[in-house]
């Protein structure tokens, strides 16, 4: 009994001291006598300067763009208030009048802050025009946050894509830069023909976006039939280790080409398709990548034309090949996600083998091997048609998906076409979810 006792006079005394404390760093605040606010201190504006200082040096050294904390008032000598709550003790230097209202302040100046936007990059050449156009817009349709466009073309391109982004509604909702073709000039000539033309373009990204956190960057023929948003999350889910995300090459090995082809090393069972690449890309550029060429690590920059070099009579698909390769003796810096986010005939003219999109649809159309402009598979050409042919400001229902899925019915005799309704699924719902979002504004 005398031990229960001891315990609770011990934190009765505790907590007591706690809260003499806690009165006497609320004392510091004012004078002594007359309740009155002490005079200020002249050199609080200077630990503010030092500390708002650091928070961006701080910021500027992650590389992470727009993810600083915001500037505030000067309500409080120092804003370590943003890491203080009920349970813990303020600190001395955070004015405990305010302390509250400074709190709620807080929240609602981030409330108000623009939404961050989520960078998509892409390489058109050739005859990309058209089919990058309507991947851009597929992207805006869906989109929720904003969207910062790095378009990388040749020169005879560029003034076709401004004419054309240029007279795109929704310029709130998404901006653009159009870039030359860029590679080292030392080494310009194989870069530019290894596999197709300006390809190997997105090698280059995080050398040339050196001012970019994050970027996801995609073939011209892909089409996304859910927010970008979606993807873009999947940058929280990285652990410490990882800085790239795709998806894989193969579902089902039997049919995959990098275990049953490859005269190099590649990423798990089946490789990885490059076509959807999420990228953290301050991570990337720190990185010190463990290779087969050397004892010593080394960075991006370094690593991709001794990769060349050793294996360019190797490699088939040029630089999949080579992110293989660097992600084979890297496995740890790998996120991938599953099919759905990179879905391609593959998944399909052989039988459904994604499980995923036929259990939650199909979430990223990836129109590879040119099936979107012929009759090979008349179930992609047909969404591809669709989003192409759609105006926006059109009824999403009336004129996108009813007739999209008369089409579709229309190619029940192929492996694909068998499957259809796994083609709308997901893009029906993100339909419905844009009307349920406009109906909240209105």
């Amino acid at each position: 009994m005398r031990r229960y006792v001891r315990v609770a006079l011990l934190c009765l005394g505790c907590g007591l001291c706690s809260l003499l404390y806690g009165s006497s760093q609320l004392a510091l605040e004012h004078e002594p006598g007359g309740g009155k606010p002490q005079a200020p201190d002249p050199a609080a504006p200077v630990r503010r300067q030092r500390a708002g200082g650091g928070r961006a040096a701080a910021a500027a050294a992650g590389g992470s763009a727009g993810r600083g904390e915001p500037e505030l008032p000067d309500r409080c000598k120092n804003l370590s208030i943003s890491y203080w709550n009920s349970y813990w003790m303020l600190p001395s230097d955070v004015c405990g009048m305010n302390c509250f209202w400074e709190a709620a302040f807080r929240y609602d100046f981030m409330k108000t802050q623009p939404a961050e936007k989520m960078h998509l990059a892409v390489v058109a050449c050739g005859e990309r025009l058209e089919e990058t156009v309507t991947m851009l817009k597929s992207a805006i349709i869906f989109s929720i946050q904003p969207l910062q466009f790095h378009i990388f073309a040749e020169g005879q391109l560029h003034n076709s894509f401004k004419g054309i982004l240029n007279g795109l509604p929704y310029q709130g909702k998404f901006n653009y830069t159009v870039y030359p073709i860029t590679f080292p000039t030392e080494s310009a000539a194989e870069w530019k023909k290894l596999f197709k033309p300006c390809a190997s373009q997105r090698l280059f990204l995080p050398l040339i976006l050196k001012d970019v956190d994050s970027l996801l960057y995609v073939d011209t023929d892909i089409l996304f039939l859910r927010p970008v948003d979606d993807i873009w999350s999947f940058l929280k889910k990285f652990n410490s280790t990882q800085i790239a995300a795709m998806a894989p090459e193969h579902e089902e090995p039997r049919i995959g080409w990098y275990n049953r082809f490859a005269r190099h090393p590649y990423y798990g069972i089946t490789g990885i398709n490059s076509g959807v690449m999420l990228m953290n890309m301050t991570r990337i550029r720190r990185k010190y990548f463990k290779n087969d060429m050397t004892t010593a690590r080394l960075q991006w920059g370094e690593i991709l034309m001794p990769l060349l070099k050793k294996y360019k009579l190797n490699i088939t698909w040029g630089d999949q090949d080579l992110l293989n390769i660097m992600f084979f003796h890297n496995p740890e810096s790998l996120f991938v996600f599953p099919c759905q986010w990179n879905y391609r005939p593959d998944h399909c003219i052989y039988g459904s083998n994604c499980k995923e999109a036929e259990e939650k649809g199909i979430f990223i159309l990836h129109g590879n091997r040119g099936v979107y402009h012929d009759d090979k598979q008349p179930t992609f050409r047909a969404i591809y048609e669709a989003i192409k042919k759609y105006s926006f400001g059109d009824d999403l229902v009336n004129f996108l998906l009813q007739p999209l899925e008369l089409e579709l019915q229309k190619t029940m005799h192929t492996y694909c076409g068998r499957i259809y309704k796994v083609f709308i699924k997901q893009l029906t719902k993100s339909i419905r979810d844009i009307y349920d979002r406009r109906s909240k504004r209105s």
